[in-house]
């Protein structure tokens, strides 16, 4: 195909413009998808506002994105499963599939990984993109792209559920209530726990839990989390705990409120890394900590989800905003991160 298309691109710290670029033309096993719904996650607006993560450091003009779904447009010669008008969740990481970590299916901690978003690979706030074939995976017709786009997040969830190793008859607490928090409560559910408690200071993010389908919510900022969830297990504590806020006092509470010989999975980044765990009680418990980074092997898994109605995707979305008002996107969620618990950035036009 070709033409020009619409780029949204960081040009500063706090600065968002767009460019025209050439569309991409499909390589082999590529499809060139037209995208639709974008995400924005935590980590563009931590490198909007701070222009780095660790070592991945910005250097403008930069598009940022990660979370996207559209519909195919044009494939590769050799692309067999997907065809034009295809509606895909894109996989925004394309790993090497030579190293140890590829061979043995823990692909996600390939250290070569080319990652939408992640400096220096430009991420998706623009209208085409064409990427691996075996990175876009169909999504069923009662499966929006919207909800595609947010399979991505969904995919953490599963992951840390999984590394937890859920199943029915426990009782789980999550440690957060930001998108990362819910749709890790909407994955527990979905894979058989419960009774799923959410802990967070914010109350209408522990509002929406509720509404999501949390067993029943604490609001740390009111009361003491620690004893709150022993009131509620009669004193046993947790079966699975996963920590998704980033936070030293909360991953502190998570060591507090496990149940002996229990799991405790850490997925929240915080700013500086934790100085103060007890981790004498951690040893007489007997603890199991587990911890993820991205995910592997989940988006079939977690579109089928979305697909059968285990898990309520649109539920998580609090913004849409128009693809031309992406200064706005970015800035409101950045500042009004107690009201906003999802953005999503709609590519398309009505």
């Amino acid at each position: 195909m070709n033409g020009k298309m619409k780029v949204a691109v960081m040009t500063d710290i706090g600065k968002m413009g767009f460019v025209e670029r050439d569309i991409p033309t499909p390589k082999d096993d590529e499809v060139l998808v037209k995208l639709e719904y974008v995400g924005i996650c935590g980590s563009d607006l931590h490198y909007y506002e701070t222009g780095r993560i660790g070592n991945f450091i910005v250097k403008t003009p930069f598009v940022l994105g990660h979370e996207p779904g559209g519909t195919v447009v044009e494939v590769g010669k050799n692309v067999k499963h997907l065809k034009v008008g295809d509606r895909v969740a894109l996989e925004p990481g394309k790993t090497c599939g030579h190293c140890e970590f590829c061979k043995t299916g823990r692909y996600n901690l390939c250290p070569d990984v080319i990652f939408f978003a992640t400096p220096p690979v430009d991420g998706v706030f623009q209208e085409y993109v064409a990427h691996e074939a075996d990175l876009c995976f169909k999504l069923p017709d009662n499966v929006s792209t919207m909800e595609g786009a947010l399979i991505e997040p969904l995919a953490v969830g599963f992951h840390a559920a999984n590394q937890g190793g859920a199943h029915a008859g426990q009782t789980a607490v999550v440690m957060g209530a930001g998108c990362i928090g819910l749709v890790t409560m909407m994955a527990l559910k979905a894979e058989g726990i419960s009774t799923v408690y959410v802990v967070d200071v914010i109350q209408k993010r522990l509002d929406k839990a509720l509404e999501l389908g949390a067993t029943g919510v604490i609001n740390g900022k009111e009361q003491d989390t620690v004893q709150a969830i022993m009131d509620l297990t009669e004193g046993r504590g947790c079966d699975l705990c996963i920590e998704t806020a980033g936070t030293e006092i909360t991953c502190q509470q998570a060591i507090k409120i496990a149940k002996k010989g229990s799991t405790i999975v850490f997925v929240g980044y915080g700013k500086n890394d934790l100085t103060s765990l007890p981790l004498n009680m951690a040893l007489d418990k007997e603890l199991t900590f587990k911890t993820i980074f991205r995910y592997r092997h989940i988006y079939p898994m977690a579109i089928e989800a979305v697909a059968a109605g285990r898990v309520n995707l649109k539920g998580i979305v609090s913004n849409v905003f128009d693809f031309d008002d992406i200064q706005n996107a970015m800035d409101m969620s950045v500042n009004n991160k107690a009201d906003i618990v999802k953005s999503v950035v709609k590519i398309i036009k009505d």
